[in-house]
């Protein structure tokens, strides 16, 4: 028995990066990404809110927006971006480390396919529930805002915006749209965290704890091409999400009741793509933010594997 244990030893564990460096390393993309790219974030979300057409694409939109209400309202809501980003991050890049884990192959360490998607669909659930929406009811209660002067002006900020909301339409008001947003950020991430780890492969023969750390281009097309999917695949959760975070309940009889009635209504209103408005100004958003995001990402991993992981068995 002894020799057959010798013979036959059981695969070491692969070492792997611990969550909290992966919670860190997102953290500090999400900060560099906020900043980068709120203009195109307050354009899409004046498209999404634009049902009288007032705005004739991104040009016209950013074009207007800077001059009737100056350029500084072009990052409007970037303190609850950046700071919904930062922590939607630390939180995506954390959890699903902890489900990876859940997920791997006690023996070999390894996670299949299968098991990389349920991680990233449990990581966006997770996100879009404690973090996400939230911050983004805020965030585009204040981008909707149009004018100059703060004092015609509904909300004042982000912490008195969301003090109105919760005064005027009950602490749950602040999860408003929550449903399409867990669909949206579910699939999403389930996407993006299979698709990343896939051209990383693909295109650069990287394997988490070999030692190689990718130069910051590398992992901007990999982020880049991980980050084109989930836009076209969840328009609808993101235009139906804005709308529904959008409308306040202390105005009256809401228009729009649930995430199916708010998809029902705005294909009989205003026709099938409208279900895919702001897509454009997404596609410009998100695969660029990812890109920005994993290359700072990629090389504070890095630095980890290089001083702890050069040695990993793969």
């Amino acid at each position: 028995m002894d020799n057959e244990r010798e013979q036959n030893p059981s695969p070491v564990p692969k070492k792997t990066i611990p969550p909290y460096m992966k919670a860190v390393s997102g953290s500090l993309g999400g900060v560099v990404e906020a900043c980068c790219l709120q203009p195109i974030d307050v354009i899409k979300t004046r498209l999404q809110l634009d049902t009288i057409g007032t705005y004739r694409g991104i040009i016209h939109c950013g074009a207007t927006v800077s001059r009737t209400e100056g350029v500084r309202a072009l990052w409007k809501g970037l303190t609850p971006f950046a700071t919904h980003l930062t922590l939607k991050y630390t939180l995506r890049m954390g959890s699903n480390a902890v489900f990876q884990s859940a997920f791997k192959d006690s023996k070999t360490g390894k996670i299949s396919n299968q098991g990389r998607l349920m991680a990233g669909f449990g990581a966006g659930v997770l996100e879009a529930l404690a973090i996400v929406t939230p911050f983004e009811v805020v965030k585009i209660r204040l981008q909707q805002q149009r004018g100059l002067s703060p004092e015609l002006l509904k909300y004042k900020g982000p912490i008195h915006c969301a003090r109105m909301i919760i005064r005027e339409e009950g602490l749950f008001g602040l999860w408003a749209g929550a449903a399409p947003t867990v669909m949206r950020n579910g699939t999403n991430q389930a996407a993006m965290f299979t698709a990343k780890n896939a051209f990383d492969v693909l295109l650069w023969k990287k394997h988490e704890g070999d030692g190689k750390v990718l130069q910051p281009w590398q992992s901007m097309i990999s982020g880049f091409l991980a980050g084109t999917a989930g836009p076209v695949c969840t328009g609808p959760f993101d235009v139906v999400k804005t709308r529904l975070m959008a409308q306040s309940r202390g105005g009256g009889e809401l228009k729009y009741k649930g995430m199916v009635h708010a998809i029902r209504t705005i294909y009989a209103e205003e026709g099938l793509l409208a279900l895919w408005k702001g897509l454009l100004p997404r596609l410009m958003r998100i695969p660029p933010g990812q890109a920005i995001m994993w290359a700072v990402a990629d090389q504070v991993t890095g630095f980890y594997e290089r001083r702890y992981l050069r040695n990993a068995p793969l």
